[in-house]
């Protein structure tokens, strides 16, 4: 695990690196809009576990090399239990509401590494399968930090963007669990 973060932190340095000799935009000042973009991801999957994600962000590309921007978070999620007979026996249903800032570094054209910060307001109920009464869950604001590496397919005006991510703050009630997952988006200039 030490080894993965290093090589993450050496390749974080690296395109810090480039991105102090990047010259192309070194000559304008001032805010340029075409070098605005919106984009955000959509994610979804069903079944006992249910994911829906919309995030939409606004951002600014510095230069070739690095964008940066922020957005919102809409999240429904839920988890439904079994016992060892395969009965369903309570389902928890979380919604989440909340903001991200995010970061991209483009050591090429297509690729790029990302670091998102969130915070999200949860808040869910728990609904059981036997008559017993369901109840509200705990409300708490949920921070995370997703760190990943995708690529930038052109398509048309804009670029579809997949994303291999990792939440490595862990929270309990985190949206993202505590494997890797992929995200997909698309992302056009204005």
């Amino acid at each position: 695990m030490k080894m993965k973060w290093m090589i993450l932190s050496i390749m974080l340095l690296s395109s810090l690196h480039l991105l102090a000799q990047d010259e192309e935009y070194s000559d304008k000042k001032g805010f340029d809009k075409s070098r605005l973009f919106f984009g955000g991801n959509f994610g979804a999957s069903f079944g006992d576990y249910t994911f829906v994600n919309i995030t939409p962000q606004l951002g600014y590309r510095f230069s070739d090399l690095f964008s940066a921007g922020a957005g919102v978070n809409f999240i429904l999620s839920s988890i439904k239990y079994r016992d060892y007979n395969n009965a369903a026996q309570f389902k928890d249903t979380y919604g989440y509401a909340g903001l991200n800032i995010f970061g991209r570094l483009y050591p090429v054209n297509f690729a790029f590494l990302q670091a998102q910060p969130e915070l999200n307001y949860a808040w869910g109920e728990r609904k059981f399968y036997d008559g017993t009464a369901n109840y509200k869950l705990d409300k708490a604001f949920v921070p995370s930090l997703l760190l990943g590496a995708g690529a930038a397919i052109p398509t048309g005006k804009g670029a579809f963007m997949a994303t291999l991510q990792y939440d490595v703050v862990q929270d309990a009630r985190s949206p993202y669990g505590v494997k890797p997952f992929l995200s997909f988006g698309y992302s056009m200039g204005f």
